[in-house]
Formats: C-alpha cells, structure tokens, sequence
C-alpha cells in the first residue's frame, strides 16, 4: 500500500469513526441509495471528489467486472425497492449493492455500513465484524453472485444484539478497513 493510499485510509477511518460518534448516523436512511450515498460521502468527502456520487466509469476487480455504470440509474432503484424485513433478504440485498459497486472507490467499507443499518433496523443485531475472518468474507463474497449461502452462513455466526455497544461498533469499523488492505 503506498503512503497516500494509507493517508486517506487513515483519514476515512477517522471520519467513520465520526459518523457514528457525532450520532450523524442516526440521521442516514436506511437500505435506500440515498443512504449508501451519504454514508460514502461521509467516509471519503474531502479525500475523492467523487464522494456519495455514483461511478460513470466501468470498474473490476480480480477479474470480476462490477455492473456497467450505463446500468446503475436503472438497477439501483430496483435493489433498493429489494425487500429487508429477513436476514436472507436483507443479506441479498447486500449482495446486489455488492454487485453494482456504485462507487469509484469504497464500496465495501461503505456497503458494510449499510448493511449493519438494515440489520438494525429490522431484526435488532449487526454483524460483529471481529468474528468474521478476512479470507472466509472476501471468498464468499467473491461466490455470492452465485450463491449467497456461504455469506448468509458466515455472518449469521457473527450476528449479535450489541446494537449500541460503542466496542462492537468501531472495532467492526476498523476490520472493515482491515479487509481491504487497510492495518493501522
């Protein structure tokens, strides 16, 4: 990772770290597009000019290419009108956000987020992110386009009430950042 890689991880971390100790997360709609966007604004506004605001250019990563930006403005008002009321649901939510990759850069950390959001809102828990190895999610979410039960199963695991747990919450915020690259 060179060094302005790691600055702005360092900086975004600390602006995550923020979000949700200003209780400026309380204020973000939840599972809509709208929401991600902020969210994303939030964790890279003033390191990307391109913060909160959906990609106009195709993106890969590993040989897997992510939706055509042409598509976006018509496939993210349907994953968004996607129901969440299950945790399979709303795990396959995730996986479709996952997917569109809206975003330049930053999909997971933001996408990881939201999704703690939803499960909040809906069943009362969060993924606890310290129980969820690094190898095990990168893989199976490298396989959920196809299938997502190995992630349903991952995080299910994982699941916690801890909802409000300030513990829970930045250590999760700091192994999202560890799975992409990131090491304080």
């Amino acid at each position: 990772m060179n060094s302005k890689t790691y600055q702005i991880d360092a900086q975004s971390l600390e602006q995550a770290h923020t979000l949700f100790e200003s209780g400026d997360i309380d204020r973000i709609e939840v599972g809509t597009v709208t929401g991600l966007c902020e969210i994303h604004r939030y964790l890279f506004g003033g390191l990307y000019d391109f913060a909160g605001k959906i990609r106009t250019l195709n993106i890969a990563k590993g040989g897997f290419r992510f939706a055509n930006c042409l598509y976006l403005g018509a496939i993210l008002p349907v994953i968004e009108q996607m129901p969440e009321t299950t945790f399979e649901e709303i795990i396959a939510k995730y996986v479709e956000m996952n997917i569109a990759h809206p975003f330049m850069e930053g999909n997971g950390r933001a996408t990881r987020i939201w999704l703690d959001m939803m499960l909040k809102k809906r069943l009362r828990r969060v993924v606890d992110w310290q129980k969820v190895d690094k190898d095990l999610y990168l893989q199976a979410m490298e396989r959920s386009p196809i299938n997502d039960l190995e992630l349903r199963a991952l995080l299910s695991q994982a699941l916690t009430d801890r909802t409000d747990d300030r513990e829970v919450i930045f250590k999760g915020i700091e192994q999202s950042y560890y799975y992409e690259g990131y090491e304080a």
